[in-house]
């Protein structure tokens, strides 16, 4: 028979391939129906290609009110490679404070002017009008468990703030994190909507509840 030739998929895998199709459809169903809200996270769905892996609903939001608890009133935050917590600040529509991501990826450019691409390849490849230690806080989540990508990472972060950071990173990154950014490990441990194989961890150079 011609058709012993053409491979075929695993009951396993047919099912889970079934799966992710229906998943699909309901998002973009999601997205069709009425009160969809741009911000909310997984609008914008991950990019494994580009090391994205979103934090789940509860870490977003925790971390999204550590940064506005910090910023203080009409303060200024950065997210930094982060836009799990840029979308989770939006979700709140509030006027107590002002945000702005810095992606790679150009899909966030949806959000307008609040979007910078970025390129942690370049860390001070940055807009003229982001000026140096202008944010009260920056939240940064580098793509990559590198020492390279952090410390190139670690300076954008270090032109941006004027003092605070939180940064989120594998906990093998403490001893560089450390290194580069002068920031200690937190007991709040984050979760992502999908599992990761590295342990994630907070790391911030200031008093946090997250400690």
């Amino acid at each position: 028979d011609d058709d012993d030739d053409i491979p075929q998929l695993s009951s396993h895998a047919l099912a889970a391939l079934q799966e992710f199709y229906l998943e699909q459809q309901q998002r973009e169903g999601m997205k069709t129906s009425q009160g969809f809200n741009q911000y909310s996270v997984g609008s914008i769905e991950e990019d494994w290609q580009l090391s994205q892996f979103w934090y789940s609903d509860e870490t977003a939001s925790r971390l999204a009110h550590e940064a506005v608890v910090e910023a203080g009133k009409g303060g200024r935050i950065a997210c930094v490679s982060a836009p799990s917590v840029y979308q989770k600040l939006k979700e709140q529509d509030s006027k107590d404070f002002s945000v702005c991501i810095l992606e790679y990826d150009r899909r966030f450019s949806v959000y307008g002017e609040e979007f910078i691409f970025y390129d942690y390849n370049h860390p001070l490849n940055l807009p003229e009008n982001l000026l140096p230690h202008s944010f009260d806080i920056v939240i940064a989540d580098p793509p990559y468990l590198s020492e390279e990508c952090l410390q190139k990472t670690a300076e954008t972060i270090k032109y941006l703030t004027k003092g605070k950071i939180l940064l989120c990173t594998g906990a093998i990154m403490e001893e560089q994190a450390a290194k580069h950014l002068g920031v200690k490990i937190c007991k709040f441990i984050p979760k992502h909507s999908r599992n990761l194989a590295n342990e994630f961890r907070c790391y911030v150079n200031y008093a946090s509840a997250l400690d």
